[in-house]
């Protein structure tokens, strides 16, 4: 049996409507969403979120996908920080990802 690399670990971020969440109402008209958006750019333009964005399903919520470099801590912090959360406004949970298919 040969080694095989480590494969990268990344988290992915699913984000789903909280107790604040306003059903039927288009996810870019709810309360605090734009603070949500702002907060995740932060992470993002700090080189640390390499894909985000919401599912094309009504109410359903989306997900963030951070780089390699990013730890279960950081990101756990990161997400509970989110204004949103802190409203009620959405729920979060993290799970690691192993890339197994990946271009370089």
């Amino acid at each position: 049996m040969t080694n095989q690399p480590a494969r990268p670990i990344r988290f992915v971020v699913i984000h789903k409507p909280g107790p604040k969440w306003q059903y039927s109402v288009d996810y870019r008209q709810q309360d605090g969403v734009n603070e949500h958006v702002g907060h995740y750019l932060k992470l993002h333009e700090q080189g640390k979120l390499q894909l985000g964005g919401p599912f094309l399903l009504p109410d359903v919520g989306g997900m963030m996908v951070t780089t390699k470099e990013v730890s279960q801590e950081e990101i756990e912090a990161f997400a509970a920080d989110d204004p949103a959360v802190k409203s009620g406004l959405l729920i979060f949970e993290i799970r690691p990802w192993m890339t197994a298919m990946e271009h370089d």
